[in-house]
């Protein structure tokens, strides 16, 4: 391979400063409101570095940060609607990755074309339907509506993750453990879900991350202040306007986001090792 030259490795770099600058600023900027004691409303300047660095926003936040509900209460809706979505996700989307990646069976082809179809639309073209069977069930403004309707969401990408690992597995391994007497449900639970592990877990953290983040559809599935998720106090808090200080909505983003980066500093290399090279099958 010819070896760059200098004004390449130039160009190279500024482009990577460039891309590093985009990612950064927006993550300054929360940091910077959250610890601007000095802000009443929304930011009207823009500053690196707080007016007033203050530790009252974060104070305040973590008491009673949306319509006099306890922040706790908020974390714990979010961490259950997640949790309860990535599981929900991973164990009804594994039985079905299998049989997509095992079986062959008529409508195969078409059922995973409709899988990837609900992949790519949006997530408001569904929100009409669930609604309708959300509200005749009678639970649509209930946490258990905000977790079918994620693990709605979810779905598609974790059974074609998990479909992708299954088939990375010789088959000549299932096959041997049938021999050894094992059954069918045995083998699966003892020999292939060990085996994709890596993928399941990073299909259950992407479920995890769509819940975890969702604002918008989720406000059709909710009517009272204490079964609002994190996700939707942030929202709430942008279109109030001026109505609550900025510092708020960054120190609210600001312990949002922690949750995320422990799981991704724990998966972080199961993470990268998927998405960069993937699962073979075809």
């Amino acid at each position: 391979m010819r070896k760059p030259t200098l004004l390449q490795q130039f160009l190279t770099q500024i482009l990577l400063a460039l891309i590093g600058l985009f990612v950064l600023i927006p993550i300054w900027s929360t940091l910077r409101l959250a610890f601007d004691g000095a802000l009443l409303s929304r930011p009207t300047e823009f500053r690196a570095f707080p007016k007033e660095f203050s530790l009252q926003p974060l104070l305040q936040v973590l008491d009673r940060p949306y319509q006099s509900v306890e922040f706790t209460v908020l974390l714990k809706n979010s961490l259950l609607v997640s949790f309860s979505t990535a599981l929900m996700a991973m164990l009804l989307g594994a039985s079905l990755a299998y049989a997509f990646a095992r079986f062959r069976f008529p409508g195969r082809q078409p059922g995973l074309f409709i899988l990837l179809l609900t992949a790519v639309l949006p997530a408001v073209a569904f929100a009409t339907p669930l609604y309708i069977v959300l509200s005749a069930l009678g639970i649509r403004t209930t946490l258990l509506a905000l977790i079918l309707v994620y693990a709605t969401f979810a779905m598609p990408f974790c059974i074609w993750n998990m479909r992708a690992a299954f088939q990375s597995i010789p088959l000549e391994v299932e096959e041997a453990a049938h021999l050894d007497g094992a059954s069918d449900l045995t083998t699966f639970t003892h020999i292939t879900l060990p085996l994709a592990l890596p993928s399941i877990a990073v299909a259950a953290l992407i479920a995890f991350l769509m819940a975890y983040s969702e604002f918008a559809i989720g406000w059709l599935f909710v009517e009272r202040a204490d079964t609002v998720t994190l996700a939707m106090a942030i929202y709430a808090i942008v279109q109030s306007g001026y109505a609550q200080p900025w510092s708020q909505l960054g120190s609210l983003a600001l312990i949002m986001s922690a949750p995320v980066v422990v799981i991704f500093l724990i998966f972080q290399r199961t993470l990268f090792d998927k998405l960069l090279f993937g699962a073979g099958g075809d």
